[in-house]
C-alpha cells in the first residue's frame, strides 16, 4: 500500500529525513513512532503531497505520487493532528461536504454517512453541530471523513493528542476494525509508546532515520532490550 525509497527532506542544512527506505503491505496497522522532531510530520507532509522531498520516490497503492498524484492521492485518507471540521456545521454537513469533494455520489455518500456513523456509535449525532460534541468524538467524526472514500492507506497524525484514555482506546478500537474488514493500512504516527505497544509493526523514527522496524517486542530487543518504553527511550536519548 506504501513503498518509499530513498527519501530525503532537508531544510537548509537540518536533515529532516534522510534515504528512508519502507515497504507497508495491506492490512497492517503500523505505529510510526518518534520523539518530537523526529520527522514523522515532515514524513506526513511529504506523503500528503503538501511538501516536495529533494530526493527518493514515493508510491500509494501502487501510484507514483509525483508522476500520478490524483490517482496516488485518491487512495489516501489523512487524520491531522489539528483537527479541521467546520464547529458550526452539523457532523452530516460536515461529512457530506467531504464527500462532495471527493466526487461521491450523493446516494453513495448517504449511505456511507450513515453505515460508518452507526458503526462507530455517532448515529444519534449526526445532526448536532460539532461544536456540541466532546474532543473524542470530533476525532471519530474526523475518522469518518477520513475514509468516506475508502482509501487504501489512512494516516493518522498525533490523533489522540488531547485525548481522554476510553476516547483514545475507542478510537484505535475503531482503526482496527477498519483494518480487518477492508485491509486498509493505517500508519498511526505517535510518541506514545502505550500506543505503540497496540500495532502490528512498530516503526522507530529519530533525527530522520530509521533505527528499527518489527513487531513490538521484536524492536523493544532490536534496541537493546527491555520493555518498548525503556528500548525507545534509551535510543532517543
Amino acid at each position: 500500500m506504501l513503498s518509499i525509497q530513498g527519501l530525503t527532506k532537508r531544510y537548509g542544512e537540518r536533515t529532516a529525513l534522510a534515504a528512508l527506505d519502507l515497504e507497508l503491505p495491506a492490512g497492517r496497522f503500523v505505529a510510526l513512532l518518534g520523539p518530537n522532531g523526529a520527522g514523522k510530520s515532515t514524513l506526513f507532509q511529504l506523503l500528503t503531497g503538501l511538501f516536495a522531498p529533494d530526493a527518493g520516490r514515493i508510491a500509494i497503492a501502487g501510484f507514483d505520487l509525483r508522476r500520478q498524484p490524483r490517482a496516488a492521492l485518491a487512495k489516501l485518507g489523512v487524520v491531522f493532528q489539528q483537527m479541521s471540521l467546520d464547529l458550526d456545521l452539523s457532523v452530516r454537513r460536515n461529512l457530506a461536504f467531504q464527500a462532495a469533494l471527493q466526487g461521491l455520489p450523493g446516494s453513495l455518500a448517504r449511505e456511507r454517512i450513515a453505515t460508518d456513523a452507526k458503526r462507530i456509535g455517532l448515529d444519534a449525532d449526526l445532526d448536532r453541530p460539532v461544536r456540541e460534541l466532546s474532543g473524542g468524538n470530533r476525532r471519530k467524526v474526523e475518522l469518518i471523513r477520513a475514509s468516506l472514500h475508502r482509501p487504501s492507506l489512512l494516516l493518522m497524525d498525533e490523533a489522540t493528542v488531547g485525548l481522554d484514555p476510553k476516547s483514545r482506546r475507542d478510537l484505535l478500537a475503531a482503526l482496527r476494525e477498519d483494518v480487518a474488514e477492508r485491509s486498509a493500512t493505517v500508519l498511526w504516527a505517535t510518541h506514545l509508546v502505550e500506543e505503540a505497544e497496540q500495532a502490528d509493526r512498530v516503526l522507530v523514527l529519530h533525527r530522520g532515520r530509521l533505527l528499527a522496524d518489527g513487531a513490538p517486542a521484536a524492536v523493544a530487543a532490536a534496541l537493546g532490550g527491555g520493555t518498548l518504553e525503556e528500548a525507545f527511550v534509551r535510543a532517543t536519548g
